[in-house]
């Protein structure tokens, strides 16, 4: 995993590319949930605020809602991945990939875990 990821404590993971910030779950958390059978991804031009819920994920095991890490717009999803959410148990941190975001402000990203204190927060 890259220096440049941050974490949240519902185990999302937070990317920074160019001025967008790009979300999905993490390794975590997708095997806690087990197999993926159905995302319901937000719509791109989605104005959200945190922890507005922006992403329904079911499993075999659970449904679950993925809360937006900060406030901002959506601004592109990964429609592939909801014509196969298996990919989140294949690949959460890299192809399965939720949505990418226009945060309204880029220093917030600061209050959320790096990596090691994501680590030691999962135990």
């Amino acid at each position: 995993m890259a220096n440049d990821i941050k974490f949240t404590e519902e185990h999302e993971w937070l990317r920074v590319e160019d001025d967008l910030v790009v979300v999905g779950i993490t390794e975590h958390a997708a095997t806690a949930l087990g197999d993926v059978v159905f995302i319901e991804l937000p719509d791109e031009g989605t104005t959200v605020s945190k922890d507005d819920e922006v992403v329904v994920i079911e499993s075999v095991k659970a449904a679950s809602d993925i809360l937006a890490p900060l406030d901002g717009e959506i601004v592109e999803v990964n429609g592939p991945l909801a014509e196969d959410p298996g990919k989140v148990n294949e690949d959460p941190l890299g192809d399965a990939w939720f949505f990418k975001m226009k945060v309204d402000d880029m220093s917030a990203l600061d209050d959320l875990m790096t990596e090691a204190e994501y680590k030691a927060h999962i135990g």
